[in-house]
């Protein structure tokens, strides 16, 4: 298991770096990473992050689908992009190519009140069932069913703000890769933890770059 571990470790470094880069290969890299974290997970018993995980190897094709389709655009159109750090600059053909910047989309305020009412809701109702499930005996009991749902619940709508190339989405990362710290550590999985540590340092880092190197599609 702890060979398992360390191959998710290594794989989730890479998925992390092309992460910040946004390139469409840390796509391909988290179908792997996701299959051998969903192995990790469901045999210390810890569902919810197994669920996440099955989460995270579907939505890899939708966001690589996504990401495509984004950077087609841009590269179809330069002028039709805005400047993140000087919002009435023009990035053209000439100052910057389409593999250089980070494709943005604008977070709505839906967006957010959708994604805060989906966070109780989900949290709730994931370690409800949990707990339900184990009582029945169809589940061997979930050690940590609240703080598993919690890490769970935020880091899918994190998926999806990353998939839509929401710049805020390395804010919840932040919050969920500190909790996944937590978790890991207090389950003794500790090569997992050494990953979620990197997660963190390297969502901090995300943030920054993709505010400087970020560039917003035309509403």
């Amino acid at each position: 298991m702890d060979l398992l571990q360390i191959f998710t470790l290594i794989t989730g470094v890479i998925y992390i770096i092309f992460e910040i880069r946004q390139k469409n290969f840390m796509w391909v890299v988290g179908v792997v990473t996701s299959l051998a974290a969903m192995w990790v997970f469901f045999r210390q018993g810890l569902y919810a992050s197994f669920g996440l995980n099955t989460y995270y190897f579907i939505t890899a094709f939708i966001g690589l689908w996504h990401w495509r389709r984004d950077k087609n655009a841009l590269s179809s159109s330069m002028s039709g992009i805005t400047v993140d750090s000087s919002p009435m600059s023009v990035v053209s053909s000439e100052v910057a190519s389409p593999d250089d910047i980070i494709c943005l989309n604008r977070l709505t305020t839906k967006t957010v009140i959708i994604s805060a009412i989906a966070m109780a809701i989900g949290v709730f109702a994931l370690s409800w069932g949990m707990e339900y499930l184990n009582t029945t005996g169809l589940l061997t009991e979930n050690p940590m069913s609240l703080l598993d749902s919690s890490v769970a619940v935020l880091s899918a709508i994190a998926t999806w703000w990353l998939v839509k190339s929401y710049r805020e989405q390395w804010l919840l990362w932040i919050v969920a890769d500190t909790l996944s710290v937590v978790l890991c550590a207090m389950q003794q999985m500790w090569w997992m933890s050494v990953l979620y540590v990197a997660y963190v340092a390297a969502a901090v880092y995300g943030l920054y770059y993709w505010k400087k190197a970020g560039v917003y599609l035309a509403d």
